[in-house]
């Protein structure tokens, strides 16, 4: 079966992700087959523009295929190469020459957000559910991710990255997450009149309809995780009120204390870095988080047994050493 299906209708390179039973949850071929496209279609005059779409009813892309990950990591198999692969396609995303349109309409998370949120056009529908939920498996939010969410308002990003937090079209809109919206029922129309040939913003306008309202607490976001250290966050979480500062609290109950201690620091330094830069920095981390028990722990209790208990060292907040988060994030 091919999990990536390429063609090009209409002046549009069209990239289907198809692997649906798995939420087209991104293998290295699938990576490889869509930097292929992309570097097919670059300097193809004929075509003018990417479409990215899925052909899962549930899921636009549910992040990388971490279990595959998790068993090269026990083997001893090289699970870099993945990554390499996969940061390099971000990256060719974010320097595209031509638009890149991505028809978000069900789970898009993890290495999702890294075919998606790159490109120029992200077009969510009311099923849409946007997050980073590394943190749950001893992980840190990468493809290009640090870049991004360090750049959201309101501190939504460190919100996202630290708690795993989901957020829907409205919010996703109101962050710039989503740059426009269609309704479900209406994103295959959306495909077909793209695939036609039609004006992007035409098409675009043919099927726009009033998007679902934002629903987080901004403000209290902003104030809540706008703390000078990952303690401060914690701490202000630990005070907050209301039905979202609870969500974020049984969320935390869950997370890998160093991820979030970790997601934190690179935040902070993404603020001043560049995209490329960032990417570089998470390659780094992000094998030494994978390389610790943390993170085959947090897969077997997310992905394979799914008891969602997880056994983390160190198991709190309190007992998470500065130094050891200093030599994760360090040269």
């Amino acid at each position: 079966m091919t999990f990536v299906a390429t063609m090009v209708s209409g002046g549009t390179g069209h990239i289907a992700l198809n692997r649906p039973k798995a939420l087209n949850a991104l293998t290295r071929e699938m990576v490889r087959a869509i930097s292929t496209a992309l570097a097919e279609w670059e300097h193809d005059d004929v075509v003018t523009r990417v479409l990215i779409t899925s052909t899962s009813p549930r899921a636009f892309c549910a992040g990388g295929d971490i279990r595959t990950i998790r068993d090269e990591v026990v083997s001893g198999a090289d699970f870099t190469r993945f990554f390499a692969d996969e940061y390099e396609m971000n990256l060719t995303l974010a320097e595209y020459p031509k638009p890149v349109i991505a028809l978000i309409d069900g789970v898009d998370m993890g290495g999702g957000l890294g075919i998606s949120v790159h490109g120029s056009h992200r077009v969510a529908s009311e099923k849409a559910l946007f997050a980073m939920p590394e943190t749950a498996i001893g992980f840190v939010s990468d493809v290009g991710a640090t870049y991004f969410l360090a750049r959201l308002p309101k501190n939504v990003g460190r919100l996202m990255g630290m708690t795993g937090a989901r957020l829907g079209a409205g919010d996703a809109l109101a962050v710039g997450l989503a740059t426009h919206f269609c309704p479900s029922e209406r994103i295959g129309e959306l495909a077909e009149s793209l695939l036609r040939g039609e004006d992007t913003a035409a098409a675009l306008a043919a099927v726009a309809a009033e998007p679902p309202a934002a629903e987080l607490p901004f403000d209290e976001i902003d104030t809540v995780f706008g703390g000078g250290s990952a303690s401060e966050v914690l701490a202000a979480v630990e005070g907050a009120a209301g039905a979202w500062a609870e969500g974020v609290r049984t969320a935390l109950q869950s997370a890998c204390p160093t991820s979030v201690f970790v997601i934190y620091a690179l935040l902070a330094q993404a603020v001043h870095r560049t995209l490329p830069q960032c990417l570089a920095e998470e390659a780094v981390v992000g094998a030494r988080m994978i390389r610790r028990p943390d993170f085959a722990e947090g897969v077997r209790a997310v992905l394979i047994d799914k008891d969602r208990n997880p056994s983390f060292t160190p198991a709190t907040f309190a007992d998470v050493d500065d130094a050891a988060i200093a030599a994760l994030v360090g040269p």
